[in-house]
Order: structure tokens, then sequence, then C-alpha cells
């Protein structure tokens, strides 16, 4: 069960919650909706988009990598943790940015156990949007502030974590023209990890060209998408 660790009167701020693994999620009232699984926000993305994404690439130089949804910065730690590349190019969208009184709450540095998580997951936070930033040595992050549906570059992206939430709570970021802007930036082979294993959302993948599998979600959740572009 979630335990509640500080509360918010305004329900489009996002409150600060304990998932069961111990790390810290968020939540958002006006949506009823977390920011990661109940059951373990930082077991839930290793599965989802370490795991399952980016250790199912094949060995490079270089990668390219595309967040719907910066959020907590979960996602963006992790993979500049256990980055299989020499250098990564790390692209993520976020319309609605936390401010530092949230994300100085986190808890994922401390939980991995490094002590100098600490100072890369702040860098990552507070790093100048719209711009790219070496964050760490061949780790570079360009935070987009937009809304996903304006997003366009000419840039091939070999993996794209779509992390936006879910398609009954946010229906138009599920959409056939999203994922078809998507397709068009993605690598032939790049591949798309997602919690959804909705039907609508695979088929509307499958229209946008890419190949669909349905696989073992992580803890709480029978099966997730991964998806690779034709």
């Amino acid at each position: 069960m979630i335990k509640e660790a500080n509360s918010a009167s305004d329900t489009n701020k996002p409150e600060l919650r304990i998932s069961e693994d111990g790390s810290t999620t968020l939540y958002l009232a006006s949506l009823d909706e977390h920011y990661h699984s109940y059951h373990g926000a930082i077991q839930e993305s290793m599965h989802l988009f370490i795991k399952e994404g980016l250790a199912k690439l094949p060995p490079s130089e270089s990668l390219n990598i595309l967040e719907i949804g910066f959020g907590t910065g979960l996602n963006a730690l992790l993979t500049l943790m256990h980055k299989p590349a020499s250098n990564i190019h790390y692209h993520s969208l976020e319309k609605f940015p936390l401010g530092n009184e949230l994300t100085r709450q986190l808890n994922y540095p401390e939980l991995l156990g490094d002590e100098g998580l600490r100072l890369l997951f702040n860098h990552l936070h507070d790093s100048e949007w719209n711009r790219e930033v070496k964050i760490h040595e061949g780790f570079y992050l360009r935070k987009h502030l937009c809304d996903f549906r304006d997003f366009c570059s000419e840039l091939k992206f070999d993996l794209i974590y779509f992390d936006a939430f879910g398609p009954d709570k946010q229906p138009e970021l599920w959409s056939a023209q999203l994922f078809g802007n998507i397709a068009s930036m993605t690598a032939k082979g790049g591949l798309l990890t997602s919690y959804s294993a909705k039907g609508t959302v695979r088929r509307t993948l499958e229209a946008a060209g890419f190949k669909v599998e349905r696989i073992p979600g992580p803890p709480g959740k029978r099966q997730m998408i991964r998806a690779t572009k034709q």
C-alpha cells in the first residue's frame, strides 16, 4: 500500500508518496494517477525501460534516446547508471516540470546505494531546459519543455521510453497521430517500451509501423508492450 508522505490542497500539485519497495513516487489528484506503480517505483522503471528496453539494444558506440515524460527523472538516472554505449544523447519531453521542493525529496539516489548519485540526480533536474547539457562523461541530456504532441526532431531515436499517463487518463497522448509522429523519429530496428498492453495501443502502434510484442510486465502488471520499428 502507498503511504502518504505529504499532502497538497491543489489537485494539480503532485503529492509525494512512498511505494511498496520504499522508493518515492508522486500522486496527481486531478487525474487520480501515480507517476509510478505503487508496487515500487524503482523496480517498475528498471523492468519497463532498462531490462526490457535499454538492455535489449545491440552494442553501439552512441545511442539517441527519447523519453515521453521526464517526470521524476528516475528513468534518466537509471539510464545513466546502466548505459551500455560510450555516448548517450538523452532527450526528454515534459510540459509540467516539477519544482525543487519535490525533486529534492525523491529518494532514488539513496536507495540505489551510491553517494554520488544525489549530485547527478540534482544535476538532471537543475539542468537548463531546451539545450543539451553534459551530465556525466558520455551522458548528454536535453530536456524539452513542450507538449508531447508538438515535438518533432530530425534525429532518429534508437529507444523510446513511452512514459505518459495511461490511455484512460490522457487518451490524447495515445493517439494515432502521436504514434505516427514518434514512428517517423524512430530508427529502423529501434525499440519503444510502454507499461500499457491495451489492444487499442498495440493496434495503433502496428498501424504506425511497429512490430508489437506483449511481454511480462513488472510486479503488479501482467503484461507490457515492447515495439520494434520495421
